[in-house]
């Protein structure tokens, strides 16, 4: 395995992430493909993590993602329920509650994946706190980039407004823009009400993705079409 940079202890960690991948997906892809994607995704999180020793087990995590979703995209995996993508600009707020919500809405009925756009950055505590009153708690959440693999296999992409910037969303894939205000530095009042806000829309969505008619697969982008807003 090529070196990380990384010390030898959080190396062979990432060594060990690897195997475990490669025996996941081998017949999938490529030996050097999942490499290719762990180095990447060590790399990503490496850049932003604050500390060193969760370096693997985030990578590990992200790499899963993104293979995948690769797989989704090449055919080799098969999708039987809709791929959905909330992006934030740096994953620590209303895409992170977005993404939760919809876990405990749509259960095993729908893939839910949030990253941002921009720089990451540690899960805001006000956020965490809201989540955690209402019953779901973020505990094992993390900050993530988007990748072109997760957004390739994307059914519906979520943006939290504009400060996200552009985002290219994916030929057949729905795009909905969600204006909502920003729970960064926000007093936890003001938090719990973006928070029932993205409740309100995320079930929304969830009624309409998870009422999915017989027919062609959901990779096939094929359930019914969304409101804009």
């Amino acid at each position: 395995m090529t070196r990380t940079g990384l010390d030898p202890a959080t190396e062979l960690h990432v060594s060990k992430s690897l195997e475990a991948l490669g025996r996941e997906f081998e017949g999938v892809h490529s030996p050097e493909q999942i490499e290719h994607v762990l180095q990447d995704s060590v790399r990503q999180i490496s850049n932003e993590a604050s500390v060193e020793h969760y370096v693997p087990a985030l990578a590990g995590r992200l790499a899963r993602e993104r293979l995948r979703s690769l797989g989704q995209t090449q055919g080799t995996i098969s999708k039987d329920v809709p791929e959905v993508v909330f992006v934030g600009l740096h994953d620590t707020g209303r895409g992170q509650m977005a993404a939760a919500l919809m876990r405990e809405c749509g259960g095993s009925r729908v893939n839910v994946h949030s990253a941002g756009s921009g720089t990451l950055a540690e899960i805001d505590p006000a956020v965490a706190q809201a989540m955690e009153e209402a019953g779901i708690h973020l505990e094992e959440a993390y900050s993530k980039p988007l990748t072109e693999e997760v957004l390739g296999a994307a059914d519906v992409v979520v943006t939290m407004g504009r400060s996200v910037g552009e985002v290219m969303i994916p030929a057949g894939a729905r795009h909905l823009d969600w204006r909502l205000g920003d729970p960064g530095g926000a007093a936890i009042d003001e938090v719990r009400k973006i928070r029932d806000e993205i409740r309100a829309r995320v079930q929304r969505l969830c009624d309409e993705i998870t009422q999915q008619p017989d027919g062609p697969p959901f990779g096939a982008k094929s359930f019914p079409r969304l409101p804009t807003g």
